[in-house]
């Protein structure tokens, strides 16, 4: 995500870079590594599902330890102990929640069990139920640095949390399919005469991507709802959230100049990318053919 990114995987939009206010930098990296660590214990490496459950647990149990036993780590920490001592003077400095945190790991629990299970989203209720727990909690705890937990800006920040995270599935779709995970929905694929529960690498990628435009669709109009934010947030924040949200705007475009074509092509932003990412988070608007957009599937809103 970064212009002078903090964090050490590759992402599409900033994190903890150079506009992020200096005072809330650690605390940002340690959340995002935390989310990482995580994230890369449900999804990296060669284990099976019971092990990655088994580490997962894990890390939940150092967590629960470090925030209810007065920030002494078990021994069960091991390599986290770094990641959990950066995230627990982040803690005590900021008196961050837990909620957010197991929320995060509910989600990733959930990605391994549905995977070994073979098990999909019914429809999109069932999808922004998930993102409820694997994108929205890092928005809210960001705000919480910000000192701001007004009922508007927490929708808008779960809006814009949850756009993004359906951009990165958009995007990943051929990732995410290879290590058996599946996010297009079986009412998506029935709404485009599609079976429900089909193997989406056998299809003609054709087929698929009025699908997978659809749900850029969702994630445009996710986005609209949280467009007010920003401007809630004074100096460099703003300004971070600004260049996330034309970030994945941007990815959303190259989306569908591939005509949704991403089970084969992942496009991502490049260097090239990012002056047109400032001018447009100096304007601070949607290009008009964005504001048009709906979700022909549902209402917008049903993360609420």
């Amino acid at each position: 995500m970064s212009l002078v990114s903090a964090v050490d995987h590759y992402e599409n939009f900033p994190v903890a870079s150079i506009l992020c206010p200096g005072h809330w930098r650690s605390a940002i990296v340690a959340l995002y590594r935390f989310a990482r660590a995580a994230d890369d214990l449900a999804d990296e490496g060669h284990a099976d599902a019971p092990q990655r459950l088994a580490a997962l647990a894990a890390l939940r149990q150092a967590l629960l330890a470090m925030w209810h036993g007065g920030g002494a780590l078990p021994a069960s920490a091991g390599s986290w102990a770094p990641m959990l001592t950066a995230l627990d003077a982040a803690r005590r400095r900021h008196a961050l929640p837990l909620a957010p945190f197991e929320a995060l790991l509910d989600a990733f629990e959930q990605d391994v069990r549905w995977t070994a299970e073979g098990r999909r989203y019914r429809d999109e209720a069932e999808l922004l139920a998930y993102c409820e727990r694997s994108a929205n909690p890092i928005g809210r705890l960001l705000l919480h640095l910000a000192g701001m937990d007004a009922p508007d800006a927490l929708h808008e920040s779960d809006a814009i949390c949850t756009a993004l995270q359906l951009t990165n599935f958009w995007q990943d779709l051929g990732q995410d399919l290879a290590r058996g995970r599946c996010y297009v929905t079986d009412a998506a694929l029935r709404r485009h005469g599609l079976a429900a529960g089909a193997d989406l690498r056998m299809l003609p990628e054709a087929a698929l991507a009025p699908v997978v435009l659809e749900g850029c669709r969702l994630a445009r109009a996710l986005m609209q709802q949280g467009w007010a934010l920003p401007g809630r947030l004074r100096g460099r924040f703003g300004w971070e959230l600004r260049l996330a949200m034309q970030g994945g705007l941007r990815v959303l475009e190259r989306i569908e100049a591939l005509g949704g074509r991403t089970l084969t092509h992942r496009p991502r932003l490049r260097r090239r990318d990012w002056p047109i990412l400032l001018a447009r988070a100096a304007r601070h608007r949607v290009p008009k053919r964005h504001a048009r957009a709906s979700h022909p599937g549902g209402p917008a809103g049903a993360q609420r």
